[in-house]
């Protein structure tokens, strides 16, 4: 790829980043060493939840973001899920509600106090099973105020119907393991990636795959490439295998992150209605780590950071050749592990703040955000780099979605700031306690353990069980016996006594 500076006319080609002061970061944070392909990390304007290293289950904190410095180590934690937390994901509309998936098999829905914690919270709002294996992936439909999607390692994606807390479709066309999931703009399509290399473009409510693409298989001789090429005449000859995707908002794109056939870092550009050939493919760099990829559908901007880099490129993408401009690097000496976006609303207007994230440093348990800055020299409201964006009202319900109706996000101006509460208020289904028995044994009450550690605590359980009911049988001969030997002797005297 050519880094030459291009002059092209562009409102964002000065953008820098910026670090935050150190009174602003976060301090003594102690973030997972989990090797989970994830960001660990959600942000919403109140508050930042990040998943922690625990022993024995898993847990995340949440932080309110205006409360930054050192963390002290008592700091109380979401501690409910058996297993490792793999994703947490903030609920777009109901700034209070955060999802979380485990190893456990279980998608959680909690709903954080006003003000942040202030003892560990054990208790969900809602428990959702329905996965056989530990699940990976949550996204939150981007319209709708009660869809979440969950994908777990059982190649199988889930649409969860909040309103009644119940699964209302399973997507299981994957092969494999699903690595991304991303919506477009108004929630009717589903774009995924998958360990079987394939890109695909999902009608969810259906579940139909609408669009496919099958990458090449790896070749080392011209021979098998001729070969790969003939056979493959619909596949991209760069061999580009994709980790991740994301939709371009309504420009009716995808873009993909992955590896070259040479093993370099790639990104490319695919027309959402037609998966045969990518439109632009851009080597990046030849490092190993993995590519996460951010699009800002305002200003048109993609951002790239690479699990284990400091750096963190952005580029501009157009409808137009040659697509994908690239505009400059923000450079740091420290690696991150993840990478949390705060959403428009909770931006800073009046510095000229486009994008936000806060980057998780695990050598150093430390949370710093970056912030992303078009110069400008006017004070004033800059409305060429602030639309009219996605806000916090849901455009429709789960119900009115599953029936099929589609709806564009509800606007907002950044004009003012962003003061208006929102009025909506999250409530649970209340599910009435159902029983199926057999053999006198409830099997929904006796829930078999999902995780070793349940299992052993299930085990130790029962152990104390059997000896408490041993001691309690063996007093019980003792006091058999006793009577026995009363009612002989009464039954000795009686006949003397005659």
């Amino acid at each position: 790829m050519s880094w030459r500076p291009s002059y092209r006319g562009s409102k964002f080609r000065n953008v820098y980043g910026k670090v935050a002061n150190r009174e602003h970061c976060f301090d003594g944070v102690p973030i997972t060493k989990n090797v989970h392909d994830n960001h660990f990390c959600a942000v919403n304007s109140k508050f930042l939840a990040v998943v922690t290293e625990s022993a024995g289950g898993g847990s995340f904190i949440v932080l309110p973001v205006s409360q930054s410095g050192r963390l002290d180590s008592h700091f109380p934690k979401v501690c409910g899920h058996q297993g490792n937390v793999l994703d947490i994901k903030w609920n777009p509309f109901f700034e209070n509600i955060i999802a979380s998936c485990s190893e456990d098999t279980s998608v959680r829905i909690w709903e954080i106090p006003e003000g942040g914690l202030r003892l560990n919270m054990t208790e969900a709002v809602l428990e959702l099973y329905g996965h056989s294996r530990r699940v990976g992936l949550i996204e939150w439909h981007p319209t709708s105020s009660g869809i979440l999607l969950s994908a777990g390692y059982d190649y199988k994606i889930l649409i969860w119907n909040l309103e009644i807390g119940e699964p209302v479709k399973m997507i299981d066309c994957h092969t494999d393991v699903i690595l991304s999931m991303s919506f477009n703009t108004d929630g009717s399509l589903l774009a995924t990636s998958c360990k079987d290399r394939k890109l695909r473009v999902i009608e969810p409510r259906s579940g139909v795959v609408l669009q496919s693409s099958t990458f090449l298989c790896s070749v080392t001789t011209k021979r098998e490439a001729s070969f790969c090429l003939c056979i493959h005449q619909q596949a991209s000859c760069k061999n580009h295998r994709v980790n991740r995707v994301v939709f371009l908002g309504n420009m009716k794109r995808l873009l993909t992150t992955g590896v070259s056939r040479w093993n370099t870092r790639q990104i490319a550009l695919w027309d959402q209605e037609d998966l045969s050939l990518p439109i632009v493919e851009e080597d990046i760099d030849g490092l190993s780590g993995l590519l996460f990829p951010f699009y800002d559908a305002d200003t048109h901007m993609l951002y790239l950071a690479g699990k284990g880099d400091g750096n963190i490129r952005y580029f501009e993408i157009t409808t137009e050749k040659p697509y994908l401009q690239y505009l400059m690097e923000f450079r740091s000496p420290a690696p991150q592990k993840g990478l949390g976006v705060m959403p428009k609303h909770g931006l800073d207007v009046a510095a000229c703040e486009v994008y936000r994230f806060y980057k998780l440093i695990t050598l150093k348990g430390y949370i710093e955000p970056v912030s992303m800055i078009v110069p400008r020299r006017s004070d004033t409201y800059q409305e060429d780099i602030y639309p009219m964006t996605a806000g916090t009202e849901p455009a429709l319900s789960a119900s009115e979605w599953l029936s099929g109706i589609n709806r564009d996000p509800v606007l907002m101006s950044l004009k003012d700031g962003y003061h208006r509460p929102n009025q909506l208020v999250f409530k649970a289904p209340v599910k009435e306690k159902k029983s199926v028995v057999v053999n006198g044994i409830d099997l929904l009450e006796n829930v078999p353990p999902r995780t070793e550690n349940e299992l052993l605590r299930m085990f130790f359980r029962q152990q104390d069980e059997l000896r408490r009911l041993k001691e309690e049988l063996t007093s019980k001969d003792v006091r058999i016996r006793q009577l026995e030997l009363e009612l002989n002797n009464l039954k000795n005297v009686s006949p003397n006594n005659v």
